[in-house]
């Protein structure tokens, strides 16, 4: 019934305060054994999505994330610590958790998540944790959801609010029909671009957490149909219900191929990522950070264009080699391509890293 590496008693020890709620029992506890759930994202909202899910022994736990951990994740991303800079987050994750609990399975999936891989590794698991911080990544979840018909937990972050909501979940509604377009680049910032208090994706990722146990257990009233929206300065909490949209739903069923959503607004088709560079002394790294953000690069190959000044400045981006656009979290670098697009300036591309991920791995 329980996990196979400690005696009975040290099991039934473990999980006690689990096995003596009367609506879980030694039964729930083996439930959450036989479970298995996918965290996409080890950042803020993963970290304590993901060290409640190891503690309740959620007996497979798969982490998605091709990041690498930097100094300011340490504020809130608090199953790293110091030692763990540069180092990717799922690998370490990983290692952390199988201290705390080395009678559960840990995954890692030290990648991106994209349109090659996203169906293969969803439909390894039981239900998914949606933790990522941008919106191509978070339709393609829902979308690959929808087609496989598996249930995911959506959070998300804004200065001081946060929003948990469960989609797909047994025909209930998806992330589609709440927002069924995303918004333009630019237009909502991510805790990169305008900060976030350290603790509130601590309760975020610990409500996901909770909806994913519920799920597994059959206990209390899901977030299906409903949005919970948290404001942690005044501790108000409001929900809104929303329904099904069937047509919509049956449109992402019936489409033969998964496509990310709108890349013009959300994406562009020539992102990189620093490992996916074969020679960094050869590109021309473009900063287009405000020249009073720290910490600056000091490489010759780097110049410092804010993208404010960037229609102005943009003469001085040669026509040749490899040109590649930066900034603190991959926003503002998507806007300047798009710039550089519009002036048909060749070869260009976007960083998907942030500066301080740059400076860490041009160190190394």
């Amino acid at each position: 019934m329980f996990f196979h590496h400690f005696p009975e008693d040290e099991k039934v020890n473990r999980y006690q305060r689990h096995i003596q709620l009367a609506e879980v029992g030694a039964e729930g506890q083996a439930k959450l054994e036989a479970a298995k759930v996918l965290i996409v994202g080890a950042g803020g909202l993963g970290c304590p999505a993901l060290q409640y899910l190891a503690a309740a022994g959620i007996g497979t736990i798969g982490i998605v994330d091709g990041d690498r951990v930097s100094l300011t994740n340490l504020q809130r991303q608090v199953l790293f610590d110091e030692k763990d800079i540069g180092l990717n987050k799922a690998e370490r994750a990983k290692s952390k958790l199988e201290k705390f609990n080395s009678d559960i399975e840990i995954q890692s999936f030290p990648f991106h998540l994209g349109l090659e891989n996203a169906e293969d590794i969803l439909s390894k698991f039981d239900l998914v944790l949606d933790c990522t911080d941008n919106f191509v990544t978070r339709y393609l979840i829902n979308d690959i959801c929808v087609r496989i018909n598996k249930p995911f937990v959506h959070g998300s972050l804004y200065k001081y609010e946060g929003q948990v909501s469960v989609f797909n979940y047994q025909n209930g509604p998806s992330y589609r029909c709440l927002f069924p377009n995303p918004p333009k680049a630019g237009d909502v910032p991510n805790c990169n671009e305008i900060g976030v208090l350290g603790v509130l994706p601590g309760i975020i990722g610990t409500i996901q957490a909770t909806e994913a146990i519920k799920m597994i257990l059959g206990l209390g009233e899901v977030l299906s149909g409903k949005l919970l929206h948290y404001d942690l300065l005044h501790h108000n909490q409001k929900i809104l219900e929303f329904e099904r949209n069937e047509e919509l739903i049956a449109k992402i069923k019936e489409s033969k191929n998964i496509e990310l959503v709108d890349t013009d607004d959300c994406q562009l088709d020539v992102q990189i990522s620093i490992e996916e560079i074969t020679d960094l002394d050869k590109a021309l790294l473009i900063d287009v950070r405000e020249l009073d953000e720290f910490p600056r690069i000091e490489k010759a190959n780097v110049s410092e264009i804010p993208l404010s000044q960037l229609t102005q400045m943009i003469g001085e981006i040669p026509s040749k080699g490899m040109k590649i656009f930066f900034c603190a979290s991959g926003v503002r670098s998507n806007q300047a391509l798009a710039v550089a697009k519009k002036e048909n300036i060749p070869n260009c591309f976007s960083l998907l890293e942030g500066a301080e991920e740059l400076e860490n791995w041009i160190k190394k």
